[in-house]
């Protein structure tokens, strides 16, 4: 009896010390940094990495060669995707650093060693180290390892699993594929408690005009990327509330995952393989979005203010295949930038000049047609019960006007510059588009 009563007293001490093991030594699970260490972008390997080594925090080179970002990115993945930087709207030189100082800050310093960003503790303490964690978190800890401030915090366009985005805050798409300043988007979890993508103006970030939302006005609490990889809005009394019918099809132990409102105005929800070997053909070793918000983002605007999802005078047309943006120059048209389509087009021809002899004014020009689009909101004139033709001809006699819209017995005439510009069967009628008769098709 005595026997049995001491085994059963060493089996519950064994298992309270299981219990307890995992809590009392957490530097056996965190790569600690020191304060005082430091990142130089001369350095080899200027980066921190989580144990699992699947997240990096450091410099990241730009295509430049010269130029870094304070960044935070996917490791182990050929298509180096970053999750969070500091300095995105300002990219450092050769030599600078990061430095993670004696008084428990995070501080990034330029070539020149002035200071251009700080992060420390939310609450006013100061931080004993910090670490890299593996779920793609880099924080700031206490002397007993209580988080005091995250990259998690302060998201800029992505988000990733266990990260939280409360009441207030936003997330701010990138300005392109390759420029990681502030771009033409965000998505924000208003004070009202409505999840929100707004349109927003460039350099300054003040809010032009929603064009999707979640309608959970005095209602939404919190977004949340959860562990499983299920991305959702909980509500004030706790029930989750799924903002779009397509469904998650990945979990987190196979895929790696990311939720980014990219640089086009779309919210999309990302998997890769962790193991593309062992991965059916449905999941290519590459970015695969599983689901995205809105569903057409050319039609899902026009918004009051700025270009809409292409830049002026262009139009966005949704690839069939991809599902994504495309941005078009309509007749007589090049891009303004060649090598960034959603920057807009300049005319290719001298403009229309206002003459006293209406005749003489349309010398040079003509009009072509293109069918089922539209710049909605560029209209100067409104006019009802005409056809088709004189729709067409008045736009070409009036040097004001740059494009006629034609649908259903009415007429619109649009200056520039044209703006929100869509081709969709949705937008039908047609477009008649002012160019010189010199122009190529």
């Amino acid at each position: 009896m005595h026997a049995l009563f001491l085994q059963l007293l060493c089996l519950s001490i064994l298992l309270l010390l299981l219990l307890l093991l995992p809590f009392s030594t957490p530097s056996q699970t965190l790569n600690i940094i020191n304060l005082g260490s430091t990142l130089s972008t001369i350095d080899d390997n200027p980066y921190w990495t989580s144990p699992s080594g699947e997240f990096s925090f450091g410099f990241y080179p730009l295509s430049e060669g010269d130029h870094y970002l304070l960044a935070l990115w996917f490791t182990n993945i050929p298509i180096k995707t970053i999750a969070w930087t500091a300095n995105g709207d300002h990219p450092v030189h050769k030599g600078s650093r990061v430095e993670l100082t004696t008084i428990g800050s995070v501080s990034l310093f330029n070539s020149t060693g002035e200071e251009i960003w700080k992060a420390e503790p939310l609450d006013g303490t100061r931080a004993a180290s910090a670490a890299m964690l593996d779920n793609g978190n880099f924080v700031l800890l206490s002397t007993d390892s209580t988080i005091k401030w995250g990259t998690f915090d302060q998201p800029t366009d992505t988000i990733l699993p266990t990260q939280i985005v409360n009441r207030g805050g936003k997330l701010f798409s990138r300005f392109n594929q390759v420029d990681y300043s502030s771009g033409r988007f965000e998505l924000a979890l208003q004070i009202d408690r409505n999840l929100v993508l707004n349109t927003i103006a460039r350099p300054t970030k003040g809010t032009y005009s929603t064009y999707w939302e979640s309608d959970t006005i005095n209602n939404g609490y919190q977004l949340v990327f959860d562990q499983s990889g299920d991305l959702y809005l909980t509500l004030l009394n706790g029930s989750p509330f799924n903002f779009t019918e397509q469904q998650n099809t990945a979990s987190t132990r196979e895929f790696y995952q990311r939720a980014t409102i990219d640089f086009d105005g779309v919210f999309r929800k990302y998997a890769y393989p962790k193991n593309p070997d062992k991965i059916t053909q449905k999941w290519p070793q590459n970015w695969v979005v599983s689901w995205s918000v809105p569903s057409d983002i050319c039609t899902s605007m026009p918004v009051q203010v700025g270009s809409g999802v292409c830049g002026f005078n262009s139009y966005c047309v949704v690839d069939d295949e991809e599902q994504r943006p495309n941005c078009e120059c309509p007749p007589g048209y090049d891009y303004l930038y060649p090598n960034d389509r959603f920057r807009g087009c300049k005319a290719a021809f001298e403009p229309q000049r206002c003459e006293a002899n209406d005749a003489n004014s349309t010398m040079g020009f003509e009009m072509r047609a293109m069918v089922n689009t539209d710049w909605p909101l560029c209209d100067y004139e409104h006019f009802e019960l005409v056809k088709e033709e004189w729709c067409s001809d008045t736009c070409l006699k009036d040097c004001f006007c740059a494009v006629s819209i034609f649908r259903e017995g009415n007429c619109w005439l649009k200056k520039f510059p044209l703006s929100n510009g869509r081709m969709d069967t949705s937008v039908g009628g047609k477009a008649f588009v002012k160019v010189s008769n010199s122009s190529p098709s």
